[in-house]
């Protein structure tokens, strides 16, 4: 199943929301939405800096994925950055895999 990394952006309506249920409450909705989909959630932290909230989980694909933005979205109370995840043997096939490149100029 992928892996996604999902960066959280909370707007003001969401933040006023985060105010009133607490950290915790946001968590496990956030695990209801992941698991409505076929998924699961391996992490959830909040975050000082550009993103307020960071998600790991598995969902099975693309549109399971895209359903969850798109929900996300329309909501109006955050903004999310969709990440997918490779394991070093997932990487490790890719390097193994042929693909025909030219770098620019040459």
């Amino acid at each position: 199943m992928p892996k996604y990394l999902w960066r959280v952006g909370y707007t003001a309506d969401g933040a006023g929301g985060l105010l009133a249920e607490g950290g915790s409450a946001r968590r496990d909705a956030i695990r209801t939405a992941v698991e409505s989909v076929g998924g699961t959630v391996e992490s959830c932290y909040f975050a000082f800096g550009g993103h307020d909230l960071y998600v790991i989980g598995d969902v099975p694909d693309e549109v399971a994925a895209a359903a969850m933005s798109i929900r996300t979205a329309a909501s109006g109370a955050a903004r999310t950055e969709t990440i997918t995840l490779l394991s070093p043997e997932q990487v490790d096939e890719a390097v193994r895999r042929p693909a025909d490149y030219r770098p620019p100029g040459r």
